[in-house]
């Protein structure tokens, strides 16, 4: 098996360095060639998109925005020089509508394409505990499985093309109202002259617990605010949700509240920043 690899970001370096030490025959490509350094020695090292597709069996994509998976996918890219009877999985978290229309394109090239956007943040793409959400054909995912357990911990085929990220943009609505929940618990907690440590504990035991606060929560009271999610693509994925929400005539005003409190920061240093930096709109010291 023949594996491409696309995006070496912060979370596909990780991700492909997994299926690389399962000693897997790895092909790699990154528009910037320098973060495909660290794994030069595990993995053959590509120079554009069709010399890393060109012999693939099953090829990875993992990028930042939905343009860069239209343009990967579409524009002289992954599909254009594939092989027949590929299959290609598009982990980054993108439209479900894009996802739909890249799978129809594919099947005419006797292609068949996932949707498999991830969640876990930076932690679980480097411990392999990720959640993996996958759409599409279902033969093809079963093809795939072996790979996505390499990965991720729980692993599940959600349905038909597109509903990967649909099941990705619930489970950013969940993450961006737990994680505001943390943020202001904690928040509540300082001023009230609590440990904060202590109250993580504490909630941690109770109906409080959740994942927000067990990993994230740490970050906000040492004001650890580096990048593993970071705002730029956090705010990417709510305007989806806020997006394919309006297509269904969906209201969902805490997550128009929260994107709102994201888009006030213009500041690179913010964009760049983890989901937590938030938490500074609360505590300044």
């Amino acid at each position: 098996m023949k594996i491409a690899w696309i995006g070496t970001g912060i979370m596909g370096y990780e991700m492909v360095s997994h299926l690389c030490d399962a000693n897997y025959d790895v092909s790699i490509y990154n528009r910037s060639l320098h973060k495909t350094e660290r794994l030069k020695e595990k993995a053959t090292v590509c120079h554009s998109i069709a010399e890393v597709v060109k012999d693939a069996d099953i090829i990875f994509s993992i990028v930042s925005l939905p343009q860069d998976v239209e343009q990967i996918y579409l524009e002289d890219g992954i599909l254009q020089h594939a092989k027949a009877n590929s299959i290609c999985v598009d982990m980054t978290t993108s439209s479900p509508t894009l996802a739909k229309k890249i799978s129809d394109q594919a099947m005419e090239r006797k292609i068949r394409v996932l949707d498999a956007p991830v969640s876990g943040g930076d932690v679980g793409a480097r411990n392999a505990t990720l959640t993996i959400m996958v759409g599409g054909d279902q033969h093809a995912f079963d093809q795939v499985k072996e790979l996505f357990q390499k990965m991720g911990k729980t692993i599940t085929y959600v349905g038909e093309a597109g509903s990967g990220q649909h099941m990705k943009m619930a489970n950013q609505i969940a993450v961006a109202n737990n994680l505001l929940g943390v943020v202001e618990s904690l928040a509540y907690a300082k001023t009230a002259g609590l440990n904060q440590s202590m109250a993580i504990d504490v909630l941690n035991g109770g109906a409080a617990a959740s994942w927000q606060l067990q990993v994230n929560g740490p970050l906000m009271i040492k004001h650890n605010f580096n990048p593993g999610f970071m705002n730029v693509h956090f705010i990417k994925d709510l305007k989806l949700v806020l997006e394919e929400a309006k297509r269904k005539k969906l209201s969902l005003p805490m997550i128009e509240k929260i994107v709102n409190m994201y888009l006030a920061h213009h500041e690179e240093e913010f964009q760049t920043q983890s989901t937590v930096a938030i938490y500074n709109d609360y505590i300044k010291s």
